[in-house]
């Protein structure tokens, strides 16, 4: 993983990112590679706060890999602060490659150094694989997750 750089997404990057978000059953079914305009202003958004850190891995100066590490101050467990990593995803010519294991340690290493004393993710219940991959991160399944789709306000 020598060659592999994991730095801050750029809006130059949204292109990759969001193909990477769509290249899978789930994505493509919710995702709009071609319409990249809401993509971007959720970029500036994300960009403009400070406990969001959106990044990418490359290599070879190709985007291949994206995740999203948010930074949550809160009461429970004493005052404890967690981070949760949201949207990892690897290009589908890398998977495999040791990529994902790279991007999850940094984001560790990451919450880390941002004082945090609990990394926590989802993964869809259709993603089998991906709680393999978790759990021999040392990820544990440890909560049941609930979500509720509220529609676009007008």
């Amino acid at each position: 993983m020598s060659d592999l750089v994991i730095r801050p997404a750029t809006e130059d990057d949204l292109p990759a990112v969001v193909a990477m978000l769509a290249d899978d059953p789930l994505g493509a079914g919710r995702e709009s590679p071609d319409d990249l305009t809401p993509y971007r202003a959720a970029f500036v958004r994300i960009a403009a706060d400070p406990h969001q850190h959106l990044v990418v891995a490359e290599r070879d100066g190709r985007t291949v890999g994206t995740l999203q590490l948010t930074v949550v101050p809160g009461l429970s467990r004493r005052g404890a602060t967690r981070t949760i990593v949201e949207g990892v995803r690897i290009h589908s010519g890398e998977r495999g490659s040791g990529l994902g294991t790279a991007l999850i340690e940094w984001a560790v290493e990451r919450s880390r150094e941002l004082g945090a004393s609990l990394v926590q993710l989802t993964s869809d219940a259709t993603r089998t694989d991906a709680h393999r991959f978790y759990e021999r991160l040392g990820f544990t399944a440890s909560h049941l997750g609930f979500k509720l789709a509220l529609p676009p306000q007008e």
